[in-house]
């Protein structure tokens, strides 16, 4: 029993890893967390669920996971890239000039929970970062790299289960406290503060998007 509770605590430290680190998908959160709590809560489940998925795989067939990735990582790097730089050009210019006022609910002015950039319910967000977490190779090289050194300790089918049950865990609730924060401030700061937070957010994305670019293939 303490080697699987070892275990878990393994997967969580691993989670939290990869969590932890406030990249791109990170700064999409927040925003979404200051827009729509709703949409936010789908969205951090979404990139926790996805966490979960790469863990199952690189566990399970990690040397293979690296190896089949290692070929085509700079392609799957700049379309990620590419994607990123949409939403963050789509952000910025939807925050020029002085910005979109913003509701109490962090809606756009006129607008439905969900509807401002990049829109949508909890479903279709869920989907959305769901996509955008798949195609971020660092996250599978990440359990692919990990789990490989740890082959060892990670043979029989209920370490494995275990190992991922802690990566879910610590990422889902990270995720989740990202949102958590991020909503209680959107509702207490001003209207151009606020705006100027998503000029911030969106200008980051960018930065992570040519980040994620180089070098190029």
């Amino acid at each position: 029993m303490s080697e699987l509770w070892t275990t878990g605590l393994a997967g969580a430290a691993a989670g939290l890893g990869v969590a932890v680190p406030v990249g791109a998908m990170g700064v999409l959160l927040i925003q979404e967390g200051m827009r729509d709590r709703r949409g936010a809560v789908a969205a951090a489940a979404a990139v926790a669920v996805v966490d979960l998925a790469y863990a199952a795989v690189a566990t399970a067939l990690g040397p293979l996971v690296a190896s089949a990735l290692s070929g085509v990582e700079a392609w799957v790097r700049l379309v990620s890239a590419t994607v990123l730089g949409v939403i963050a050009v789509r952000g910025l210019l939807a925050s020029r000039d002085t910005g979109p006022r913003l509701e109490s609910d962090g809606t756009p002015d006129g607008g439905t929970p969900g509807s401002g950039t990049p829109g949508g319910g909890p479903v279709r967000t869920f989907t959305r970062f769901a996509a955008l977490t798949l195609i971020n190779p660092t996250t599978a090289l990440y359990f692919a790299a990990l789990t490989t050194a740890q082959g060892a300790e990670l043979t029989g089918g209920t370490a494995g289960i275990v190992f991922v049950g802690g990566v879910f865990a610590a990422s889902l609730l990270w995720q989740q406290l990202l949102v958590a924060v991020s909503s209680f401030a959107g509702a207490r700061i001003s209207e151009a503060a606020r705006a100027w937070t998503f000029r911030i957010g969106y200008g980051l994305v960018a930065v992570y998007a040519v980040k994620v670019a180089l070098p190029l293939p």
